[in-house]
């Protein structure tokens, strides 16, 4: 998710683009047009010949799209923080590639989409697909991480097979010209997006960048070529004029934003006295329909248990993690941490917390308007702990979370917040809390050690039910939803165009299903080698010491590049020694 600016109302747009500049965009979408009807004549094996070639093109462009992402972020080749734009950007796109090719190449042999995958079954009686690991590679290099989709109550495992496949079950389908406005933060989204699109709805694209990615058209144009040159994709550059232009446009048919509510509500309602007017008569300027991926306020439940030493340094520095990724330019960074007030190891936690989230890396703070946020919070909380180039929030009894809780800050900001009570108690309220307070439902956080989650048996189950977040990670951070190809990405389901929280829809879904309500992803609340359950109690075993997304991993940039280029090319070499480098993280 992004953050820029409200888009101008289409009229406003439309009159300041040029003759050429429309030009430009109208035959774009002509050459879409006529690749729909390219794509609707393809047969289900064409098009996994088609994937197989982006997924070839793509793998020949990962350095390149790695270091321009690196750059255009202020990270120079030397930055311990580098490795973040390749788990971000191209190894996410080639794990999304392989998870289609897998689903498409069942549909074309005659099988479902979901043949040889287990369902079973969540709180509620819900159906839920053991969506991760699926691979022999992914068992044993993410041994301990597991990932579960959840679909809507009601839905049969029987229909879950049967609808699992979305377009590719009617292939022969033209979906028509979609529009999908990019993400300027994470490089793989928007041709993440883009793929979503094609697959799941058979809606060729145009893609418009965000302007803070324009430097990385050149390798998208690359790696996508083979959809590109039968005129399934179109990239374009251009700014919130010709956003509004092409969203206003008769011949596209959907539009796709992954960006903020403002931009959100700009492009459905218009801007000023008019859009207010549209609303009340319930009259959107947009009359075609759209999908959504907004950001939120995301929470990170901290239930309290008895934890080592070494428990409280990592799962510290896990948090700083969720806040600073990327700069915490994103719409899944954790923004406000919940803890108990009567956990007797909270001063402990907290002067750990401090402490990881000083130490981090430096890094720019690189996304417009960022500085403008991080002046607004330090205005809402003056007393804050300026921390390096980021705030720590440490909400007192007599101070107003409300800021907080509704404000996606999209910056280096983190809150702490504490609930009453112990055990089942607190998790209750804080999952309630979590509901009721804070802004959006896209995904949620929860850190609790094994034997507080024996301990809590079934109630634990219950509560993660009731946690209404379209993603949420247990021991592991929601991004490692997003990274996973299987899980899907986006809000709860609920929201409209009047109160579009989260946004609309989901995106990735790489296993094609219908009725999805969220994904659940878990991981080990210890890393290698405390993960061994004679040590824990219990928990789950990992060959990870330290994930090589945690911002303190001394050798993420090195792993991070290394899984990338095992994922690109293969090679054992390759593996072996990104597995002694994540040895030393």
């Amino acid at each position: 998710m992004t953050s820029p600016a409200p888009a101008k109302s289409t009229a406003t747009a439309a009159s300041v683009l040029d003759d050429a500049e429309r030009e430009r965009l109208d035959a774009a979408i002509r050459d879409l047009q006529a690749g729909s009807r390219t794509w609707a004549a393809l047969t289900v094996a064409q098009r996994v010949t088609l994937l197989r070639a982006v997924r070839t093109a793509t793998a020949a462009n990962v350095e390149d799209w790695a270091l321009i992402a690196a750059e255009s972020k202020g990270l120079n080749a030397a930055h311990p923080l580098r490795g973040e734009e390749w788990l971000s950007g191209p190894y996410s796109v080639l794990g999304a590639l392989d998870a289609y090719i897998d689903t498409l190449t069942k549909i074309a042999e005659g099988r479902g989409a979901l043949d040889g995958i287990r369902l079973g079954r969540a709180p509620g009686g819900r159906v839920a697909v053991d969506a991760f690991p699926l691979t022999g590679m992914d068992k044993f290099l993410l041994q301990g991480f597991t990932g579960q989709v959840w679909l809507e109550p009601g839905i049969t495992p029987n229909a879950a097979r049967r609808e699992a496949g979305l377009g590719q079950l009617s292939p022969g389908e033209n979906g028509g010209v979609g529009l999908v406005l990019g993400a300027g933060n994470i490089t793989s989204i928007p041709v993440l997006d883009v793929l979503y699109e094609l697959l799941a709805h058979n809606r060729v694209a145009l893609l418009k960048v965000n302007p803070t990615q324009d430097a990385l058209v050149p390798v998208y144009e690359r790696a996508f070529a083979p959809l590109i040159e039968p005129g399934l994709l179109r990239i374009v550059r251009g700014g919130p004029a010709a956003g509004a232009y092409l969203t206003g446009h008769d011949d596209l048919v959907h539009v796709h934003i992954t960006g903020s509510a403002a931009t959100f509500d700009a492009i459905v309602w218009g801007t000023g006295p008019n859009a207010k007017r549209r609303r009340r008569e319930n009259r959107p300027q947009l009359k075609k329909p759209i999908t959504a991926e907004l950001g939120g306020v995301s929470p990170i439940i901290v239930v309290p248990g008895e934890w080592s030493d070494a428990d409280l340094t990592f799962q510290a520095e896990h948090v700083a993690t969720m806040r600073l990724q990327n700069c915490g330019h994103n719409c899944i960074a954790g923004q406000v941490v919940l803890m108990s007030a009567d956990w007797p190891q909270k001063e402990q936690f907290r002067a750990a917390l401090r402490r990881a989230y000083a130490a981090a890396p430096d890094r720019p703070i690189w996304y417009p308007n960022s500085d403008a946020r991080m002046s607004q919070a330090a205005g809402d909380y003056p007393d804050a702990l300026q921390l390096a180039d980021r705030l720590l929030v440490e909400i007192g009894a007599d101070d107003d979370p409300t800021a907080l809780e509704n404000t996606e800050y999209f910056a280096p900001v983190l809150g702490v917040e504490e609930l009453p009570g112990l055990g089942q108690e607190f998790l209750d309220g804080a999952v309630a809390h979590a509901n009721d307070k804070l802004q959006g439902t896209l995904g949620a956080n929860v850190i609790i050690d094994p034997a507080t989650e024996k301990k809590l048996g079934s109630g634990f189950g219950r509560a993660i039910a009731d946690l209404h977040y379209g993603s949420i990670a247990v021991n592991t951070w929601t991004a490692f939803g997003f990274i996973t190809p299987t899980m899907t990405w986006g809000a709860f389901p609920g929201n409209t165009i009047e109160d579009v929280g989260s946004g609309l829809g989901v995106v990735h879904n790489a296993l094609l299903l219908d009725g999805v309500e969220r994904s659940v992803v878990r991981g080990p609340f210890r890393p290698f080698p405390r993960s061994v359950p004679v040590a824990n109690g219990g928990g789950r075993v990992t060959i990870l010491p330290k994930p090589p997304w945690f911002v303190s991993a001394r050798t993420a940039a090195t792993v991070s590049e290394g899984l990338t280029r095992f994922r690109a090319e293969g090679g054992i070499g390759t593996l072996v020694k990104t597995l002694l480098a994540a040895l030393r993280a």
